[in-house]
């Protein structure tokens, strides 16, 4: 049966209806906020937002009320309505209550109460967007005028602060992430998204850019709070949303198929956030975008804004926080992360004078570090540096370690990757002498820039890090290392006299540890060819020291540096399997193709000085003295992960079965240099011996340490199952004795049988 739809003038206003229903809103409101009576308020309510045609009363209380909460739920009942009731709504009518909206948002520009204006306007959004595929373009283009003209027109402040606000409101309503349900299938939504994309997102930018242009110059020459601040900051935030928007438009897919890759926006990189730890968005808007954001000089105008505002504000703290200063930064951080079609097919020339220009602004936020470090110390905001931070992460991501590198170098003596290490060194140290419970900025900002290094490490070229990682580059990674290690060295030596909290603390961060580690290793590979001596260097001293103070000295703090120097070697050293058997890194073989002696190999070294290590826990009264069950973890957790990599590798018939005819030279010593590596412990060298010490050790775990449920778990489901998997090592592992004594342990000690049937994971 048809239902006619409801009409505006269908039936005359009732005053004394209207006045009423206005009152019991108030009562109600004013009885929620006074904790009076709040069912039966809460049930009136209700009434408003279920009754049907509720459009006369909800205007009449959003004009007349002196309550503002009374009119925030008279907006809300209307958009719950018109939702509810949208099929059986006249058209005309339907526009009239988006113009209601409209003309309200307009008429109030400037009310305090801004909660109720945001309420209105997002009432208008949703309204819009709910017949957005009813209403013809020339009724679209009606209303976008209108919101031109406040944005853009108007001379009016608060007029324009409700134009960008509206459009604020819509961009967000047109957004799946951010979309308001409207018990419509997703198609719709999509379908709306696509439109707004295609036909309008870019003109609303352009909208928001000529409103903070046209007020910038009042700004900068302001030498006190002005209106025209807050459209500015406004405009700015709206621009940022709208370059967080999801472009995905059919058009940059087919662009993108007809382009070809280059060094800066082919395929590197399509996930916008590889580790979880920060957020890098990629703007990928399109070549239809290119005169807006590239060619327009626009990058060039918001540097300028914020580097005059800078300046003229140095002397106060206080404006590296306000909303101007924080939209701006954060739009040319934003900035940083554009890439794709949007730039032309030249190499990535463009994309590449474009990050310089970029990176020529940012730098004074972060250089020198030491001084902008200190600054930090003494009660500056951070806010600025983290910025600075996030704006390399985000080169670092759509540009390659080379072209990365190089940026720096048309402003400085040095390269890109020099200053992130020298940045981070500083932060690190920071982070070192300012140990707190509680996370602080130097916390996140080491996160960010590990974040950034892990950036192009991970997406090296597949052959190894020196074909693509510059000298310079190689020597930053080295000394960065080097810092690295020294700080978690310090932090563990500083665990082991600490009282219970902030122990129990230190070491319930180790469970995250495994991640930040993973990026330690990245940075360790890239200059293997120092960081693995180096690591070498530092296990064999803290050896060294725990031998000469026996029985002398309190060896805790030793033997808390070796927990986390086995740790930080077995990440460096190897992979983990998830499942498979990991391979020798590629980075670590590429970097000693000199050596062929396999005793001189420095893998082999510091895997041997490890393993002697391991081997002493066979002895009482080493293991009664040093070997702790916490240490015991993470022996036993090195030799599964190392073991799974090294010991008797599928690889190593592989490599000497390989033909080596159309070698180079270059070919030839690397083959070499790998056969070496994967030979020594080997099956037919020095492996078996290995895999007796490391059943024995095992034995150990099980036999001497009661009740150590943790322990037993890592070398029964982690050390013994990867051991078990592997035909070629199950060979020698039957010919054993220490293999059978184990058998026998199992045998008659049910207590093992006890142990979680989980995999336990090694945390410490």
């Amino acid at each position: 049966m048809h239902q006619a739809g409801y009409n505006q003038n269908s039936a005359p206003p009732d005053m004394a209806k209207l006045q009423a229903t206005m009152r019991d809103i108030e009562l109600a409101c004013s009885s929620i906020q006074m904790h009076a009576n709040p069912s039966a308020a809460e049930a009136t309510i209700l009434s408003l937002n279920q009754s049907p045609q509720p459009y006369q009363a909800c205007q009449f209380i959003l004009e007349n009320s002196q309550l503002a909460n009374a009119r925030f739920l008279a907006a809300g009942a209307i958009r719950d309505a018109a939702i509810r009731e949208w099929a059986f709504l006249e058209a005309d009518y339907k526009k009239s209550l988006i113009r209601f909206c409209w003309l309200f948002i307009m008429k109030h520009a400037g009310s305090p109460e801004g909660y109720v204006q945001s309420k209105v306007a997002s009432v208008a959004a949703q309204l819009l967007k709910r017949g957005w595929l009813d209403f013809t373009v020339a009724e679209k283009e009606a209303i976008f005028l209108e919101v031109k003209q406040a944005v853009t027109g108007s001379h009016i402040v608060d007029v324009q602060l409700v134009g960008i606000n509206f459009l604020e409101s819509l961009v967000s309503e047109f957004s799946p992430s951010t979309s308001t349900a409207m018990g419509l299938p997703r198609e719709f939504h999509e379908q709306c998204r696509t439109s707004l994309e295609i036909d309008y997102i870019k003109e609303f930018y352009c909208w928001a850019q000529y409103a903070a242009l046209n007020v910038s110059h009042r700004v900068i020459g302001s030498d006190s709070a002005i209106p025209e601040v807050k459209v500015c900051s406004a405009a700015l935030r709206l621009m940022l949303q709208i370059l967080n928007w999801d472009f995905r438009a059919k058009k940059n897919a087919v662009e993108s198929s007809k382009r070809g890759l280059d060094v800066y926006c082919g395929d590197i990189r399509q996930e916008s956030n590889f580790l979880g730890r920060s957020e890098c968005i990629l703007v990928q808007p399109g070549s239809s975008w290119c005169d807006v954001l590239i060619s327009s000089g626009h990058v060039g105008w918001l540097l300028n804004l914020y580097g005059a505002l800078r300046q003229k504000f140095s002397c106060e703290g206080y404006w590296i926080d306000c909303p101007l200063a924080v939209s701006a930064r954060k739009l040319i951080v934003q900035f940083c992360s554009i890439t794709g079609t949007i730039f032309p097919s030249d190499s990535g020339y463009m994309h590449g004078q474009y990050l310089v220009q970029l990176l020529s602004g940012i730098i004074q936020w972060i250089e020198p570090p030491d001084a902008v470090l200190k600054a930090i110390e003494c009660g500056r905001s951070e806010s600025e540096l983290l910025d600075g931070c996030r704006a390399l992460l985000s080169m670092a991501t759509v540009s390659t370690p080379l072209v990365f590198d190089q940026l720096l170098k048309s402003l400085r003596p040095y390269g890109t990757l020099t200053l992130l290490s020298v940045l981070m060194s500083e932060v690190i140290k920071c982070l070192m002498e300012n140990l707190s419970e509680e996370e602080t900025w130097s916390w996140v900002a080491r996160d960010i820039l590990l974040d950034t290094w892990t950036a192009f490490l991970m997406h090296l070229d597949s052959s190894g890090h020196n074909d693509m990682l510059p000298a310079e580059g190689i020597s930053a990674a080295s000394n960065l290392f080097a810092i690295i290690v020294q700080s978690e060295l310090k932090a563990a030596s500083t665990s082991a006299f600490i009282d219970e909290n902030e122990y129990d603390y230190l070491h319930s961060s180790i469970a995250a540890m495994d991640e930040r580690l993973s990026s330690y290793a990245l940075i360790a590979r890239a200059a293997s060819g120092a960081t693995i001596p180096f690591l070498t260097t530092l296990f064999s001293e803290r050896v060294t020291r725990l031998h000469q103070g026996r029985g002398t000295s309190d060896p805790t703090e030793t033997l808390e540096e070796l927990y986390s120097l086995l740790l930080i070697a077995g990440h460096v050293l190897a992979d983990e399997g998830q499942g498979e058997i990991p391979l020798v890194p590629k980075d670590i073989q590429a970097q000693f193709t000199d050596v062929v002696d396999a005793d001189k190999h420095p893998v082999v070294i510091l895997s041997g000085s490890i393993i002697r290590f391991a081997e002493q826990s066979l002895d009482p009264e080493m293991r009664t003295s040093f070997f702790s069950p916490r240490l015991m973890e993470a022996v036993v957790w090195f030799l599964a992960r190392w073991s799974s990599t090294y010991l008797m590798p599928p690889e190593e018939n592989k490599g000497n079965k390989s033909g080596c005819v159309n070698y180079s030279d270059a070919q030839l010593r690397s083959e070499h240099s790998k056969n070496a590596l994967l030979s020594f412990f080997g099956e037919y060298n020095q492996g078996k011996l290995v895999l007796d010490i490391i059943i024995h050790i095992s034995l150990t775990t099980l036999v001497s340490y009661p009740g150590e449920k943790d322990l037993q778990g890592l070398t029964c489901y982690q050390l013994l199952h990867g051991l078990v998997r592997r035909k070629n090592v199950i060979a020698h592992l039957v010919s054993l004795d220490s293999w059978r004594d184990l058998a026998n342990v199992f045998a008659n000690e049910r207590s093992l049988f006890s142990l979680n049937a989980c995999t336990p994971a090694f945390t410490g």
